[in-house]
Parts: structure tokens; sequence; C-alpha cells
């Protein structure tokens, strides 16, 4: 590896909490730092929702849950493996002291005639968000938080939009966790990167 920079190092996936609160003027914070990422035509096809009472959290995870069970139970899975995979999330989900759900929407996306292109419009609109949630996710490593991608709600947007009673046109795509890092917990060491593998000079 050549070196990253300190800030990218800094973000990881920690998935376990203290209890503190997150302040809600630092919540704002990084979803402006979300709200700079590059998107298509200067537009902003994304809405971001501040999940921080336990009500919400309850219901998203409530929502988000049932459909993943419908899911496994139809894939096969034992019952009692469904209800284990489910409890763990609906804990993942209420347990973190914040969340802010990304969503897609068409807002300045352009419209096209035929299938195809509106597809690589909604593809854009999606690398998009991606790279909010990347941003929204440095901005809280730099701040000393911590943070996790989940994505759950790619697989269930109509019902995670349906339990936080969002807007029809507002798209659940990408959920982060937030809070202050356990004290316990110690990253991984990052594998080295076979960039061989993953990069071609031409």
């Amino acid at each position: 590896m050549t070196g990253l920079p300190a800030f990218l190092e800094a973000r990881r996936s920690i998935r376990a909490y203290t209890a503190e609160a997150v302040p809600r003027d630092a919540l704002d914070g990084w979803i402006e730092a979300a709200c700079i990422a590059p998107a298509p035509h200067h537009s902003r096809p994304w809405r971001f929702v501040a999940i921080d009472t336990p009500a919400a959290k309850h219901a998203l995870a409530e929502g988000m849950g049932e459909r993943w069970r419908r899911d496994l139970l139809a894939d096969g899975l034992a019952p009692a493996r469904v209800d284990d995979l489910v409890v763990r999330s609906h804990a993942k989900i209420t347990g973190a002291p914040a969340l802010v759900l990304g969503c897609l929407t068409t807002d300045g996306l352009d419209d096209y005639p035929d299938d195809g292109r509106r597809l690589a419009e909604w593809g854009l609109a999606l690398l998009s968000l991606g790279a909010a949630v990347e941003n929204l996710m440095l901005a809280v490593a730099d701040a000393g938080w911590a943070s996790c991608w989940v994505a759950a709600p790619m697989f269930c947007p109509a019902e995670a939009r349906d339990a936080l009673g969002l807007p029809e046109e507002w798209l659940p795509h990408a959920l982060v966790t937030v809070g202050r890092a356990e004290p316990t917990y110690e990253g991984r060491v990052r594998p080295p990167i076979p960039l061989d593998d993953l990069r071609r000079w031409l």
C-alpha cells in the first residue's frame, strides 16, 4: 500500500456504540457533508432522514425486519434461524444512538422515453448517493465518532419508507448507524490491497 490519507484510514465500519447521544447539530453537519457529493446534472436526487428517537428506530427496524423475515422464510431458512437473524438486526438498528437514512428521488434527473436511459439515469442517482454516504461517514470519522453502512433498505425500500411515513417519492437505499465507538473496539488490520488484481494500466 502506498500510504492512504489519514482521514480515509480513520473511517471504519463500527457496529458497537456507547449510549452517548449524538448531538443533532453534529448530525446536521455530517448531512451537509453528504450533500456536497457529486451528483448528476447538478441535481440533488437524495433526501436524508435523521433518526434519533426510540419510536422511529423501532418502526424502521420492525418494517424492514418483517420484510426480511418473509424473504428468509421463502428462501427456506429454518424459522429459528430466521428469528435469530431478525432479532439481531432489530437490536443493531434500535441500539445505535442515531441513524441516517439515505433516500433516492428523481428530483433533478433527466426523463427519457426509453427504459435503457431511464435506468442509466437512476444509476447515476444511486452512484451519487453512494458518494454522499461516503462523505457523511468520512465527516463522522473526522469528528471522532463512528459509523457503519447498512445495506438493508436496498432490499425493502418501500417497507422502510412506509414504516417512517415518508413521502411516496422517497425510496430508502442506504442506512448509516452513528454513535461513539465502544472503548473496547479494536479495528482489524486492513489486508493489503491487491492492486495488480484490481487495477490495469493501459
